[in-house]
């Protein structure tokens, strides 16, 4: 027994080919609308509210109590910043911190830009390139920790014989307090640059070609076409991912906790590392979220005023 399709409403069916909906439907349908739309929305921000607010809003109460799972809270006031303060390791944390995020703006975000600025210029195989640049974003994080620390092994790694086979000097890499900050930047900018690149490369091939062609025929160079053209056309992206940059590497742990463990001689303990010790290994839950308030504070602080200085520097303009 076949089922008979259901009929349209009169208003519907009588309708002509082409004629506007009724007011009323039209009102329906927009309603209709509107309502999955805020039903996307709002399970959008249920997942941020107890994935990202949450845990945000219970790390700055618990930074004022004293706090050990299993057990009631109580209430310390500032404590626990006080004794965070006090620690030797918080200097040091900070200080590497700080080393850390100025080497790596100097290193991520150069050569990012120099190879976007290669592969927009080249003509073949400009897939291939492309995706051995990213590839290294595709490697988990801590594979990727872990075929560095092999790398860096001063005793059978890949960079000291490579260094032998030159007939030059080896070094001990993480190994050495002089050489493992640096050496964690090179780890944290070849594993993290290719989303960069690809960015930027997007960015630059919205730049009117016209644009160019003006400037060789006016005489200007390569690093000035760069200079006068690339830079100015790619502003915004520029400084957008300038601030993003310095925001994750004022947050790096997994280099250090997987390469160094924070050594040697604490040479590569970061502030996010300080955090893990002391909520893991030392157990002291406010003191750790006492040392997170301090870096959301300093990165809020510094956000606004970037954003407050660029703004101003694009309005002058």
């Amino acid at each position: 027994m076949t089922k008979t399709a259901e009929r349209p409403p009169a208003a519907v069916r009588d309708r002509p080919a082409g004629a506007p909906l009724p007011a009323a439907d039209r009102r329906r349908r927009r309603l209709a609308d509107q309502l999955r739309a805020y039903a996307f929305l709002v399970g959008g921000l249920v997942c941020f509210a107890l994935f990202s607010w949450y845990p945000a809003i219970r790390a700055v109460v618990i930074a004022f109590q004293k706090y050990t799972p299993g057990s009631d809270p109580e209430w310390v006031g500032t404590a626990n910043f006080t004794r965070v303060l006090n620690d030797p390791e918080f200097g040091a944390a900070w200080r590497n911190t700080l080393t850390f995020t100025l080497l790596a703006l100097l290193l991520g975000f150069a050569v990012p830009f120099v190879l976007a600025l290669v592969l927009n210029e080249l003509r073949h195989a400009k897939a291939f390139f492309r995706v051995v640049v990213y590839l290294p974003v595709m490697i988990p994080p801590v594979v990727s920790a872990l075929l560095w620390k092999w790398f860096y092994d001063p005793g059978a790694g890949l960079a000291n014989e490579a260094l032998r086979f030159l007939h030059l000097p080896t070094s001990n890499w993480t190994n050495g307090a002089d050489t493992a900050l640096i050496s964690l930047v090179v780890v944290a900018t070849w594993a993290n640059m290719g989303g960069t690149v690809l960015i930027y490369l997007a960015a630059l091939q919205s730049v009117p070609g016209e644009l160019y062609e003006a400037a060789e025929l006016d005489g200007a160079s390569l690093l000035q076409r760069i200079r006068h053209v690339t830079v100015p056309q790619t502003r915004f992206v520029i400084l957008m991912l300038m601030l993003l940059q310095i925001i994750a590497t004022m947050q790096v742990f997994t280099e250090p906790f997987v390469i160094t463990g924070g050594g040697p001689e604490n040479s590569t303990v970061t502030v996010l590392y300080l955090i893990y010790k002391y909520a893991f290994l030392y157990n002291d839950f406010g003191g750790a979220c006492a040392l997170s308030v301090m870096l959301l504070a300093l990165l809020g602080v510094f956000s606004a005023v970037y954003l407050r200085l660029t703004r101003s520097g694009e309005e002058a303009a």
